[in-house]
């Protein structure tokens, strides 16, 4: 969008704003053959030097175009010193020349060069919208790739379009990019060993369970991983439970549609949102703990086990446990035989004491 500005700003012949692509001030900045478009790496020349000589320099006016353009990328990632550098000639800047700061973190950027700036703020794009696009880039590319993939994809880019494209391109090496690609591209398929766990966890089967850990374990999977990865599993779950209508936009998009209903089917709410407080506690401890091995143990078992607790939290998950099994009439209270007659209660031996 950048790089479309600097055009639109030196364009000959504008369109409602927009650059005509056809004169050669927009020919000579999109081929990069005019030096009067700079583009500036803030991640790779973020010392105050670098801003010293942009500044020098940028003093010239432009000498093919109407503006002097600088493209800062990542421009949270300047040192202090260089935003001070940048600071000066923002305050007062010629009018051949324009700044365009682009960023993503923009909290980390100084009030004092927000306050000398207009600022364009980018939403995320939706999934729907770049599942079609891909779908036009792959059968622009000759790809074949089918729309489930294509989905998943999209979800995974998290509304990034160039996130999305480089996800693409590392699942292009694939003769058809389906599921099944994209699941190895990505390297997902340890997604689906974690939704296996946690069935195993819901059947309250502990020792499948620490099984099945063990199992990845001895694959070289990493304790903390898989909590994070339960966690992000957790949370799906719940997006799924709570949103069945919008969840296809607020999943991660690591774990089929499927799964997530099949686990969102087994859990209540309160359940959900018990156990991920019990993973990111044991995930927090884990910074602490001199056997990380231990302490996703210890954090599956406690998942397994949902009676051994008595936070709020699990109150609340086995509360909302028995309310379901009350309404759908599969609780059956054991009810005590008032016809029942008691059982005579033994008699103490009568004790003689010495006169």
């Amino acid at each position: 969008c950048a790089k479309i500005l600097a055009r639109a700003v030196n364009c000959e012949h504008p369109e409602n704003g927009n650059p005509c692509n056809r004169c050669p001030s927009c020919l000579g900045i999109e081929s990069g053959r005019f030096l009067d478009v700079v583009e500036l790496d803030a991640a790779s020349n973020n010392g105050v030097d670098s801003v010293r000589a942009l500044r020098d320099e940028a003093i010239y006016s432009p000498a093919q175009v109407k503006k002097r353009v600088y493209i800062v990328d990542e421009v949270h990632m300047l040192s202090t010193p260089a935003f001070n550098a940048l600071l000066k000639i923002l305050e007062e800047p010629p009018e051949h020349l324009m700044f365009i700061l682009a960023t993503t973190e923009l909290q980390k950027v100084p009030a004092t060069i927000l306050s000398r700036c207009q600022r364009h703020s980018f939403r995320r794009i939706d999934t729907p919208d770049i599942a079609e696009y891909l779908e036009y880039i792959a059968k622009q590319e000759n790809f074949k790739l089918s729309h489930e993939a294509a989905e998943l994809i999209a979800r995974l880019a998290d509304g990034g379009v160039r996130d999305a494209l480089s996800l693409l391109d590392q699942c292009s090496a694939s003769a058809t990019i389906d599921l099944e690609a994209v699941y190895s591209a990505m390297g997902l398929a340890g997604n689906r060993r974690t939704a296996q766990l946690m069935s195993s966890i819901l059947d309250h089967n502990t020792d499948k369970t620490l099984r099945d850990f063990n199992s990845m374990w001895m694959d070289g999977k990493d304790p903390a991983t898989l909590l994070t990865e339960l966690s992000g599993l957790l949370r799906d779950t719940l997006m799924t439970h709570v949103a069945p209508k919008g969840a296809r936009s607020l999943i991660s998009g690591g774990y089929d549609d499927t799964t997530l209903s099949e686990l969102s089917g087994r859990m209540t709410t309160e359940e959900i949102i018990c156990a991920m407080e019990t993973v990111q506690k044991y995930t927090a401890s884990m910074r602490e703990s001199t056997s990380p091995k231990t302490t996703a143990e210890l954090c599956l078992v406690s998942l397994c086990d949902n009676t051994m607790g008595e936070s709020i939290a699990e109150l609340r998950a086995r509360i909302s446990r028995l309310e379901l099994q009350i309404s759908s009439g599969s609780f059956t209270p054991v009810r005590e035989d008032k016809h029942q007659t008691p059982a005579p209660a033994e008699e103490e031996p009568e004790r003689y004491e010495p006169e």
